[in-house]
């Protein structure tokens, strides 16, 4: 019998995972609309914080206006990405000629001939390159995953309409599937935490990651590199990547940094500085604002980075967190798989 469940565990998630691949196009989109959705609530709650907003503006005004703010930064976020990325497309060839003093200085220090290889390493940051190396993939994935986003704009913003539509019609609907009172509590406290954890994570991890991108982009100003912005950017999205993420946020406009000047000084001023201000960061400022928001155990973070990742590439690495945590939470309410979500959550407490 025991064989039997587990032949049907593991058909029941190939099929997950077949439909997770197969539905990208759909399910993309509608999480990130859910998400969305999220800092929206989170937007019109802290609005009503303040006594004449609650009183006397009504909730669709404060909805529409924390909606239209979002969207609005996004599509202004959007150009200014694409107008930076097309600027550091097309001044490339400019930097080429710094590869050459790099790789001699190299062969100086190391008394080795590193030019041919440093060379190629170099021409994989080429951004209108389509080399496989694992380099220019994640740049690729990034910006394929960026287009992608906002070609679906006008999709998730139909996503998120109805979905404030349907949060008003949600709860009757609660009622009317759990008529027993204890089943509904039940029910209305599962949804009501993984409302808050959502909310608080989404909100608090984009107010760290974007101080920690603000103090990246003047230390890259102060430094002269190009389209400091953009790289900035990079930081702010990396961020939310548990572990690898600051790490490749910082190395990629650091190695830019020394393509575009061919010195070391401004690869390492980049490297260190960007590097110290992620760090602090994100060990003293994070856990003082968030702090037992996420209850998820740093391995598992790191294997549903994997996982997601695998699944639906950079954007699912950016939503690997959000969607583990829904899990322990959902988990935590139910006998079966309770077990799973104290193996997943960081110190057992459910």
């Amino acid at each position: 019998m025991k064989i039997q469940n587990i032949a049907y565990s593991m058909i029941v998630i190939a099929l997950v995972i077949a439909v997770l691949v197969i539905g990208q196009s759909i399910i993309l989109p509608f999480i990130i609309s859910v998400l969305v959705w999220f800092i929206v609530k989170k937007m019109r709650n802290l609005l009503d914080k303040n006594v004449f907003i609650r009183k006397y503006i009504p909730s669709w005004i404060k909805t529409g206006l924390a909606a239209a703010v979002i969207f609005i930064g996004i599509v202004f976020v959007g150009r200014i990405l694409t107008s930076n990325i097309e600027s550091l497309a097309a001044s490339y060839p400019d930097y080429s000629s710094n590869i050459e003093s790099i790789s001699q200085r190299i062969n100086e220090f190391f008394k080795n001939n590193l030019n041919e290889q440093l060379s190629e390493f170099i021409r994989t940051i080429d951004f209108s390159s389509h080399s496989k190396t694992l380099f220019n993939s994640l740049f690729n994935s990034l910006f394929n995953s960026i287009s992608e986003l906002l070609g679906s704009t006008v999709m998730i913003l139909f996503y998120v309409t109805f979905l404030f539509v349907e949060e008003s019609l949600f709860q009757n609907k609660i009622k009317l599937i759990f008529t027993e009172n204890e089943k509904y509590d039940n029910v209305s406290s599962i949804l009501k935490k993984v409302d808050k954890s959502m909310s608080s994570y989404i909100s608090l991890k984009s107010l760290v990651n974007l101080l920690s991108a603000s103090l990246s982009y003047f230390i890259m100003l102060a430094v002269g590199i190009d389209s400091p912005l953009f790289w900035a950017f990079l930081i702010f999205v990396f961020n939310f990547i548990p572990a690898i993420g600051p790490i490749i946020g910082t190395i990629f406009p650091a190695l830019f940094a020394l393509i575009q000047f061919g010195e070391f000084a401004p690869f390492a001023i980049i490297l260190f500085g960007v590097g110290i201000t992620v760090v602090t960061v994100g060990s003293l400022v994070e856990p003082k604002l968030m702090g037992n928001t996420l209850n998820i155990s740093p391995l598992v973070a790191i294997l549903s980075l994997a996982v997601w990742g695998s699944i639906w590439g950079i954007i699912g690495m950016l939503l690997s967190v959000p969607i583990t945590v829904a899990m322990i939470i959902v988990f935590s309410q139910f006998p079966k798989t309770r077990t799973i979500a104290i193996l997943l959550s960081e110190k057992g407490r459910v």
